[in-house]
């Protein structure tokens, strides 16, 4: 069970957020708070597997929060939530030790996804997200477009579509139900993936099946 805290001073907000997560069997709410100081208490409380923080909250913001989170707790992930993703945003997000940076107006699937991937020890941006820290990447996007499409060549056709998946937000679950593979072999594709493209974690991966053009940016 990935025991979460819910932060954000927006009531209907939370009870939303509340509602995605508690569909899933999986995650469990332990806790919620309707600021940053609040968050911070109640994550020394409970020691939850991850906290969702949402960035624009009064006293104490989202940034301020992660990094006091991940002073009281450090085996408590952070995934930040924002209604604008501002690249500034996203940056600052990671600089603050965030685990993951997600738009309240993605699609549901992407928080679950989240959530359980930073619950893993992984990192997780939106595919929106990601997209756009490829578009402020700099001037040689084209010749790191032509380097991700000659790493993605070297991946089988079957490694390519789990790719795609995983650049478009899916879990393994989800991605093992499209493509019609248990899970276990989902991970192991997965993994493989990794290595091949000399990623670290699913964002990278994500980054580069945006670059490949595996996925698209609307």
């Amino acid at each position: 069970m990935i025991r979460v805290v819910l932060a954000d001073d927006e009531a209907m907000v939370r009870a939303g957020v509340k509602a995605i997560l508690l569909a899933d069997p999986g995650i469990e709410v332990v806790a919620e708070a309707g600021d940053g100081h609040e968050a911070v208490e109640l994550v020394r409380e409970h020691r939850p597997d991850v906290a969702v923080v949402d960035i624009r909250m009064p006293g104490l913001d989202g940034f301020d929060t992660t990094e006091a989170i991940r002073r009281a707790c450090e085996g408590t992930a952070v995934i930040m939530l924002t209604t604008f993703p501002e690249n500034a945003y996203v940056t600052k997000a990671l600089r603050a030790g965030a685990n993951g940076f997600l738009l309240k107006s993605g699609d549901p699937r992407e928080l679950l996804t989240g959530v359980r991937a930073v619950s893993e020890g992984a990192a997780y941006l939106s595919p929106k997200v990601a997209a756009r820290v490829i578009d402020t990447l700099g001037s040689d996007r084209m010749a790191r477009s032509g380097e991700a499409r000659e790493q993605v060549d070297g991946l089988s056709p079957r490694e390519r579509q789990v790719l795609a998946l995983l650049g478009a937000g899916r879990s393994n679950q989800e991605i093992g139900r499209e493509l019609h593979l248990v899970e276990g072999t989902v991970k192991s594709y997965v993994s493989a993936i990794l290595g091949r493209l000399g990623v670290r974690n699913r964002v990278q991966a994500a980054i580069i099946a945006f670059e490949a053009g595996l996925v698209t940016r609307d």
